[in-house]
């Protein structure tokens, strides 16, 4: 018995090193107002509840109504995408925390946190709070990261950084996981688009406002196309993943 034990215990520690070498790359959390098995906005406190116990293991977190310093929002890729998902059943009540990098790729998952208890209330506290636990084991501990572009912003001057920072501020639109897709904010957080995933990882649906069409990839540039009075329009869009 032991001996089948130990793989399995290595395996898990394994696992744990990977996640934590993933995570550990990343300063501040994601959490949306709103989970997508609740029907309003922070119901029960879950979303407030899952922004403090990430403060707690040292993240920091922010609700994604809440207004955030330059510097969090400017860096959507240095950014972790929290969510909370149930997994449970009719008799028991499981929840999962899971975080993301900005094009949705799962880095961490915790184990089920379960709960009986009958008042919706008071089973959802229970279960994340015990989903949480698995926080322990990970031992976060923000590890910042040299990469290429922090070194060539470093080597222009202040003046030429201000300059590059606006245009990007103006042009490019900044991608969301949201379930299927992305959605593509502006500075002020402001939806403009919506991306929905399709087989070809360089085609999604694209949801303008009232105009459905089609974001693809095309040499290293996104376009939105779409007719318009029988008239195939093509916009190239600048996407911040």
């Amino acid at each position: 018995m032991m001996k089948k034990l130990i793989p399995i215990l290595l395996l898990l520690v394994a696992n744990i090193a990977t996640a934590q070498n993933a995570v550990n790359k990343y300063h501040y959390v994601i959490v949306p107002s709103k989970f997508s098995f609740l029907q309003e906005k922070d119901q029960y406190r879950l979303n407030t509840l899952t922004k403090l116990l990430l403060e707690k293991y040292g993240f920091i977190a922010y609700l994604d109504t809440d207004s955030m310093p330059d510097a969090v929002f400017e860096s959507n890729c240095t950014k972790l995408y929290a969510s909370v998902e149930d997994v449970g059943s009719f008799i028991m009540t499981k929840l999962v925390v899971v975080l993301k990098d900005c094009k949705g790729t799962i880095l961490y998952q915790t184990a089920e946190g379960k709960s009986k208890e009958k008042e919706f209330k008071i089973v959802y506290n229970e279960a994340l709070r015990a989903a949480f636990q698995s926080f322990d084991q990970l031992k976060y501990k923000y590890e910042p990261q040299m990469d290429s572009e922090n070194a060539v912003e470093k080597q222009v001057s202040p003046q030429e950084t201000v300059v590059l920072n606006e245009n990007i501020d103006k042009e490019s639109l900044y991608a969301q996981p949201i379930p299927n897709g992305f959605q593509l904010v502006d500075q002020a957080q402001k939806a403009i688009f919506k991306m929905l995933k399709t087989s070809n990882p360089a085609l999604f649906i694209g949801i303008k406002g009232t105009i459905t069409g089609v974001i693809t990839s095309k040499e290293n540039q996104w376009y939105f196309e779409y007719y318009d009075k029988e008239i195939l329009k093509s916009e190239p869009i600048k996407i911040k993943f």
